[in-house]
């Protein structure tokens, strides 16, 4: 029986990133937009390089609850709680994760935040790295998926697609009708 390997897991700060990336900054007006961008982006990179994905977004001011949405199997959106900081809850995240013996990366330029994390035994990945990461996996996506695409040679005609008797019937309409 051999054994499976524990897929990585990532641990995304939101919002750094979004002001991190130049493709997001510019939708900072509408963070809703923003955010969806972001987890549209991460959902197709996380599939394709097999990985499990939490986002956090920090939510201290809010008088809410955290807040968790599973966005598939292996993504999950967090908006933190009431006095509760992105970054405090990635770093409980990122300790208890480590503790179960996940290999566990960190994403965001905060500074103090990446000293802590590679205290927890975490690796720390800055935000504009990771976004190289991302555009050069969606670049091979769409090499290998969309960089065979052609064109048929020959039209496809209607009667290609139809037995002899429906055509043979259509045929005589069209006659019947000139």
């Amino acid at each position: 029986m051999t054994m499976s390997r524990k897929r990585e897991y990532y641990i995304i700060d939101g919002y750094n990133v979004i002001n991190s990336w130049p493709e997001l900054i510019r939708l900072r007006a509408d963070l809703s937009e923003a955010r969806d961008q972001l987890v549209h982006q991460l959902a197709e990179y996380g599939a394709y390089e097999k990985i499990d994905i939490t986002i956090v977004f920090d939510a201290m001011f809010t008088d809410d609850e955290e807040h968790r949405e599973k966005v598939n199997d292996h993504m999950e959106l967090i908006y933190t709680g009431e006095g509760e900081t992105a970054d405090s809850c990635i770093e409980r995240l990122a300790y208890d994760m480590v503790r179960c013996g996940r290999e566990v990366h960190v994403v965001t330029s905060d500074s103090a935040e990446q000293s802590v994390i590679l205290g927890a035994g975490a690796f720390r990945i800055p935000s504009s790295e990771f976004r190289k990461f991302v555009r050069r996996t969606k670049k091979t996506l769409q090499k290998e998926y969309l960089g065979h695409v052609t064109l048929p040679v020959t039209r496809l005609e209607v009667e290609d697609r139809l037995d002899h008797e429906t055509v043979k019937k259509l045929d005589e309409m069209r006659k019947s009708h000139q």
